[in-house]
């Protein structure tokens, strides 16, 4: 008999803690608020980098200081998103939603309006801030706004698809801005759509209510610090201005053993908190470790492959900002037309067949990547690749945020919503660093080669050969790294093999709705 995989959510929702009539009447008003705002703060991660060199320009950018542009967004981000996740389930769900989002319209309007380098980053790092209040709440209140069934499968599918979509969509409306108008508005176009957003929010969202609880302020501090620190340190390693990783640089060893103490001393209190802002019940489910686990390998297969893919068809193939952009496009309907069919197959498959077929294919998809040469064509180089690729990915994210949230309590489920938005973020800033190690070492040594076999044949290192021997090492490189990202979509194939249990009965129907209400956790460990 098929096994069934659940309408996942909260369990206060599954004991009626948002019963129908509390639960707003146009629930496709609802998905369109919760889904744009998910588009957004995605959106904003890649939405600059086509615009970097305009900026450079305008502002007087050095190399080193460029990457800031990108990374200051990236670090409040990830390092606040446990925060962000904990302060809806405490303050409000519905409230910190909208104060995040009028965070992140007012930092765009800043950073399109910076005359200087620093007004920029800093405006930037506001946009994180926002961004981490905004994504983990708009994920909890998903959750507690649509009936358990297909309409909240449905949702998680519209939601999930976002998070990758976004990621495209900003690479696409960065050169289309760049192109037709300025840099500036690559910031500027998040002012109208955020306040928009924003008083829908107001009226097609439930309130949620105040939990009883306090914050943990050493937990927040020290989870804040690590996170950030960590992110901080993987970016500095994997974006130095030779462009080559330097582990051994000063700023990166401080920084990732300062983030080693600080999160071993959060483990420390949030073991011993009576409030943490991370409880280790979580962690009892294997579902939900599972996915926290997998959402970090597709995090880090997923944002080093858009990011050296991007260099490549720009230095080595010619395309501009735009045509660049417009080379992802197909990427897109591959990816919503699987989240679809995920969504409707999830409760008569599993999760579990789904997130390992997922994850299989999408690393088939990245070793086709891995062949692709300076002399490949679009159609064979990249679009087919990225077609199995997308393939793989659309079940991937609508079962990791299925099943991170699955039999969470719903004083729970904005924390819960935060780790899996962190596995992505972390897991992103570590595939830059380990797949930017593997892909530029190797473009260092084919160089290396090539030089010594060009010298020993006599021949002349014109131009035109140098640009041959780089193009050809970049190739070489970069298929080394995709292949690595190709590892790691293994790996989630083992962790959805060996952590999350064959039997599905935690996951099904039925067995959300005999469980008690209050009882879809353990107590914490401490």
């Amino acid at each position: 008999m098929a096994t069934q995989t659940p309408d996942v959510g909260p369990a206060a929702v599954r004991a009626g803690a948002a019963p129908a009539g509390q639960a707003p009447r146009r629930l496709g008003v609802a998905l369109t608020v919760i889904a744009t705002a998910q588009l957004m703060v995605v959106l904003d991660l890649t939405i600059v980098t086509v615009a970097l060199p305009h900026i450079q320009e305008d502002l007087g950018f050095s190399g080193s200081n460029l990457e800031w542009v990108v990374n200051a967004y990236a670090v409040a981000f990830g390092g606040l998103l446990l925060l962000g996740g904990r302060s809806g389930d405490l303050l409000e769900r519905r409230r910190v939603f909208i104060a995040g989002l009028l965070v992140f319209v007012l930092a765009s309007l800043l950073g399109g309006l910076a005359t200087d380098q620093a007004w920029l980053i800093a405006a930037r790092a506001v946009q994180g801030a926002g961004a981490a209040m905004v994504a983990p709440t708009a994920l909890s209140l998903l959750a507690v706004t649509f009936p358990e069934g297909p309409s909240r499968n449905r949702a998680m599918a519209v939601y999930s698809a976002m998070a990758i979509v976004g990621i495209v969509a900003g690479l696409i409306a960065g050169g289309l801005l760049v192109t037709y108008a300025s840099w500036r508005w690559v910031m500027f176009v998040n002012v109208p759509i955020g306040l928009v957003v924003a008083g829908l929010a107001t009226r097609v969202l439930p309130r949620s209510g105040r939990r009883a609880g306090r914050f943990d302020l050493p937990g927040a501090l020290t989870a804040t610090g690590g996170v950030a620190l960590l992110v901080y340190g993987l970016s500095n390693a994997a974006t130095t201005p030779d462009g080559v990783p330097h582990w051994g640089d000063a700023k990166v060893v401080a920084s990732l053993t300062a983030a080693a103490v600080l999160l071993a001393a959060f483990v420390v209190i949030e073991a011993r908190s009576r409030n943490p802002l991370l409880p280790f019940r979580l962690f009892r489910s294997r579902d939900r470790s599972g996915a926290y686990l997998i959402s970090l390998c597709v995090g880090t297969a997923l944002l080093g492959m858009f990011f050296f893919l991007t260099i490549f068809i720009q230095d080595v193939w010619g395309y501009s900002a735009l045509k660049t952009g417009m080379a992802y496009l197909p990427f897109v309907p591959a990816v919503l037309t699987t989240t679809v069919l995920a969504q409707q197959a999830v409760t008569r498959i599993g999760a579990r067949p789904m997130l390992i077929a997922g994850s299989a294919v999408a690393a088939g998809g990245m070793v086709w990547l891995s062949r692709i040469t300076e002399h490949s064509t679009y159609v064979g180089g990249m679009l087919g690749p990225m077609l199995v690729l997308g393939a793989g990915l659309g079940p991937l994210f609508v079962l990791i945020f299925l099943v991170g949230l699955t039999r969470v309590r719903d004083d729970d489920a904005g924390v819960a919503s935060g780790l899996v938005n962190v596995g992505q973020q972390v897991g992103g800033a570590i595939g830059l660093a380990v797949v930017g190690t593997v892909a530029w070492s190797a473009v260092a040594g084919s160089l290396r080669s090539q030089a010594a076999a060009a010298a020993t044949a006599g021949v002349h290192a014109s131009a035109a050969v140098q640009t041959r021997m780089y193009n050809h090492a970049l190739a070489v490189g970069f298929s080394r790294g995709y292949l690595v990202s190709a590892g790691v979509l293994a790996l989630a194939v083992v962790i959805a093999l060996v952590v999350i249990p064959a039997s599905r009965r935690g996951l099904s129907r039925a067995g959300a709705a005999l469980e008690p209400a209050g009882a879809a956790d353990s107590p914490n460990l401490a």
